[in-house]
Parts: structure tokens; sequence; C-alpha cells
């Protein structure tokens, strides 16, 4: 009897027994990671710092470093693969991901609107010396 490797993300179960595998696999995958992220993070914070990129273009370099880091996470800390196993990953990832967006679009309308909203500072004042 073979012993299987079960502590595996979904879709990522191995076919090999767990005598054939190399041992240090996982261990490699989460060091790659790791170096991605810190890499990704070094990055960021040089392009947040430097003169060397045009300004107006800073906001979108740090989100395009802000989503390879969000897919480094979800890849090599998380495990979720396109596998026909984690197919149940994807569709909550993709329902969390409509839920940040809802929240935040909402977030942003109501902070818009707050300012036209909102009673002038003058007109508050003279409510108050009516009284």
């Amino acid at each position: 009897m073979t012993e299987m490797r079960w502590d595996v993300a979904p879709g990522d179960r191995p076919t090999v027994p767990v005598s054939e595998q190399k041992a240090s696999s996982g261990f490699l995958v989460y060091t790659l990671g790791l170096l991605l992220a810190v890499i990704l993070t070094a990055t960021s914070f040089w392009v947040a710092n430097t003169s060397a990129i045009w300004a107006p273009g800073v906001p979108a370099g740090l989100a395009v470093l802000a989503i390879a880091q969000m897919g480094v996470h979800l890849v090599f800390f998380l495990h979720i693969t396109t596998g026909p196993d984690s197919s149940h990953n994807v569709l909550a990832l993709a329902f969390g991901v409509l839920i940040v967006f809802l929240v935040l679009a909402g977030s942003l309308v109501i902070m818009a609107n707050l300012n036209e909203n909102m009673m002038a500072h003058t007109e508050l004042m003279n409510l108050q010396m009516q009284r």
C-alpha cells in the first residue's frame, strides 16, 4: 500500500506516492513565492519613491505591482489554481472580488456626494445665531 500525500490544494493531488516525491518541492514553491513577493514589495517602494518614473504613471505602476503581488499570494501560498478540483476556490475568489468592488464603489459614491449634501459652514452658523 502506498502512502499518498493529501495535504495539498484541491486540483494539485499528486498521483505519485510520497516516497517518490521530492521532500523539498513544497519548500521550493514557498521559497520562490517569498522571493517574488519580496521583489514586488521592494519594487513598489522604489516606484513610490523615485523620480525616474513619470509622476502620473506612479499610481498605475503601483496598481500593476499590487495585482501581481495578489497573484503571487494566490498561486504560491493559497494554491488557487484553474484545475478541475479547484473550481469552488475560483468561484469563491470571484465572489470575494465582487463584494470588495461593490463596497469600494459604494464608498466612493457616498464620499463623492457627501460634500454636496452637507450644509455649508456659513449656513450652519446663521442657523445657530437665529436660535
